[in-house]
């Protein structure tokens, strides 16, 4: 997502997952994010209550922690909602 401006990334990403799903749909979210609970936290408090099955597991160093997030959204714009929200979060890559 580096390359290329968010905006441009997400209308891409729109048109794919309207191509490739039908909605509501389950997504499978992959985050990493340097090892800290409060972090690790807020990205938990972006998928509350919305039925998410969240995994996490630490490096072998322990420095980061990579986070996979299962949810069923009715949309692809509740889809691009969740990663615009995550990405205010310093220091998570998405995957």
């Amino acid at each position: 997502m580096k390359s290329e401006k968010p905006e441009a990334f997400y209308k891409k990403l729109k048109i794919q997952l309207e191509e490739t799903s039908k909605w509501p749909s389950n997504y499978l979210y992959k985050f990493i994010v340097p090892t800290s609970t409060e972090k690790i936290n807020q990205i938990n408090t972006v998928f509350d209550n919305i039925g998410a099955v969240i995994e996490s597991r630490e490096s072998k160093t322990g420095k980061y922690t990579s986070i996979s997030i299962a949810v069923r959204l009715k949309n692809p714009d509740a889809v691009i909602e969740k990663y615009i929200k995550v990405g205010k979060i310093e220091g998570v890559i998405s995957l």
